[in-house]
C-alpha cells in the first residue's frame, strides 16, 4: 500500500494497515497461561503473546473499556430490569456501566476483607 494513495487522515495508521492478524489454535492450557500472564502484567492477550515471542510491545495509553454484544432481546431484558424503555440504549448503557462499577467496588471490598483475615 503506497502512502501517497492513502487519504491524509489515514497515513499515521499505515503501519497498522499493513499488519496481518494471525490466529493460533492452541490448547486450553496455553490459552489460560497467556490470559493469566497478560492479566498479571496488565497487558492484552495479544501484547502478552508479543512478549513471549520477544517482539516489541508499544505501550500506548488505552482507554479502558469492556465490550459486550447486546441483542434486541437483551435490551428488552435490561430495559425491564432497570425500568427503562428498551429502545433507550444510552440510558441502558449508563445503567449497565453503574452496575459494572458497583460490581468492581464489591469485588475490591471482598478482596480487602479476605486479605485482612489472612494471618
Amino acid at each position: 500500500m503506497k502512502t501517497e494513495r492513502l487519504p491524509s487522515r489515514w497515513r499515521s495508521s499505515e503501519p497498522a494497515l499493513r499488519a496481518v492478524q494471525v490466529a493460533f489454535d492452541v490448547s486450553e492450557t496455553v490459552m489460560q497461561a497467556i490470559r493469566t500472564a497478560a492479566f498479571e502484567s496488565n497487558l492484552s492477550n495479544s501484547d502478552q503473546v508479543r512478549v513471549v515471542l520477544g517482539l516489541p510491545v508499544v505501550r500506548q495509553v488505552k482507554r479502558p473499556r469492556l465490550t459486550v454484544s447486546l441483542s434486541g432481546e437483551d435490551y428488552q431484558l435490561l430495559g425491564s430490569r432497570y425500568g427503562l424503555d428498551a429502545s433507550d440504549h444510552l440510558a441502558i448503557k449508563e445503567r449497565v456501566a453503574q452496575e459494572l462499577f458497583a460490581f468492581a467496588e464489591s469485588q475490591s471490598r471482598s478482596r480487602t476483607r479476605k486479605r485482612a483475615k489472612t494471618p
